[in-house]
């Protein structure tokens, strides 16, 4: 696990900051260890994702139920990103000095409504107007937590690790576990399950996360500081491409697995989430060293995992894809975390904005390519385009220096 990131630290090929003094120092909430409080915010991060995508793990059922092609059953991801990415940049500026914990709460009861409407939806429209609302919930779930985890903590790597922790626990929730519990009860009962993991990390929030103050200054100015910042939108914009690389392939998973050996689904879609869980400490870990690096060797290893299960009919190479995949790709979130807090250290709410945008407006957009390229030419096609796109991504994380905003 990565060490406690306070203030600066150099390394031989860049400098790295996460955060400003003023705020790592402050010490943690009374009574409550640090630990906890990072834990509660990774399972509503978990609970969140999770529903986002369990389309992936239910997709052939969902998509003969509503009689509609498994590339526009994807689209419920894609309504969901696209939610998420225009509340992220805007839900600070909405609410400037609305405590963060109660907001977290309310985007939690959210996404619980949004998943029991899911569950009883009758046609994919409807479906798709749910999905928004979750899209919504994750998006300011996501942009604050870092923030919030911070400001009650003041250990940067130890809540960007553990909330991003709870992203790679998602990856199992949310398409093996759901992909088993579909065929057995059904994709609709599915989407009741999360809803009442969704409440029962509502109630740990609740209970062990103090009043949070919004930060001074958060809305419209910070946001504005934060895109004069050109080796941050320079960034952001490269965590745009590996998020879409990923997600042109990740929705379409089960359906490239099932093309070569329909038999092993549930074993590999395990194997890609456990792969994440590595992926995820692993990033962690990196990235307290070589940021830079680490940033970069995410996308390149799913690029070489895209490219290998996009050409092989061999279950062992479907197998190794599928782990590698699962690697590489769960050390994006955490990586980029970190990248971002530590080229902004002083404007982190803003700057973790920005990140969850690129994310959502890649998931919408890779969603809808893969689909169109699935529905035309079948999963290979967008194996194939995203281990091409991610291997960009790579080369573009190796080409910006990490180097901290001063004022």
């Amino acid at each position: 696990m990565m060490a406690d990131a306070r203030g600066m630290s150099t390394c031989p090929t860049e400098t790295v900051a996460t955060l400003p003094e003023s705020e790592a120092a402050r010490p943690p909430a009374r009574g409550r260890h640090p630990v906890v409080i990072a834990l509660a915010l990774s399972a509503g991060t978990a609970a969140l994702v999770g529903a986002e995508f369990i389309p992936a793990g239910v997709l052939p059922g969902m998509a003969a139920d509503l009689a509609v092609t498994e590339g526009q059953a994807g689209l419920t991801i894609a309504a969901t990103a696209l939610a998420g990415a225009l509340t992220a940049p805007t839900i600070a500026s909405l609410l400037p000095r609305t405590d963060r914990r109660t907001v977290l709460l309310t985007l939690l009861l959210l996404a619980i409504i949004s998943n029991a409407i899911v569950a009883v939806a009758p046609t994919l429209t409807v479906v798709l107007a749910a999905r928004v609302l979750l899209g919504i919930a994750i998006a300011g779930f996501w942009s604050f937590a870092l923030s919030v985890g911070v400001q009650v903590t003041g250990k940067a790597a130890l809540v960007s690790t553990t909330v991003a922790l709870g992203t790679s626990t998602a990856t199992i929730i949310g398409v093996p576990v759901s992909s088993v519990l579909g065929d057995i009860i059904g994709w609709r009962a599915v989407f009741l399950v999360i809803s009442v993991l969704t409440l029962a990390a509502g109630v740990v929030l609740w209970r062990m996360l103090p009043p949070v103050p919004a930060q001074p200054g958060a809305g419209l100015a910070m946001m504005r500081a934060v895109l004069t910042n050109r080796r941050l939108v320079l960034g952001v914009a490269v965590i745009f491409v590996a998020a879409f690389a990923n997600f042109i392939a990740y929705p379409y998973i089960r359906v490239a697995i099932e093309e070569i050996d329909a038999a092993a689904v549930s074993v590999l879609l395990l194997a890609w989430g456990l792969g994440g869980l590595l992926g995820n400490l692993a990033g962690g870990y990196l990235s307290s060293r070589w940021l830079r690096w680490a940033a970069t060797a995410g996308p390149a290893i799913f690029a070489i995992a895209l490219a290998m299960l996009a050409s092989t009919d061999q279950t062992w190479v479907l197998a190794a894809a599928v782990i590698l995949w699962g690697v590489g790709f769960n050390m994006v979130p955490v990586t980029t975390q970190l990248w971002v807090s530590a080229i902004e250290p002083r404007r982190v709410e803003s700057a973790m904005a920005l990140q969850v945008t690129a994310f959502q407006v890649a998931i919408m957009t890779g969603a809808v390519v893969g689909g169109v390229l699935v529905d035309s030419d079948g999963p290979a096609a967008a194996m194939t385009l995203g281990a091409c796109v991610a291997g960009l991504a790579a080369i573009g994380f190796a080409s910006i220096r990490v180097r901290p905003r001063t004022v």
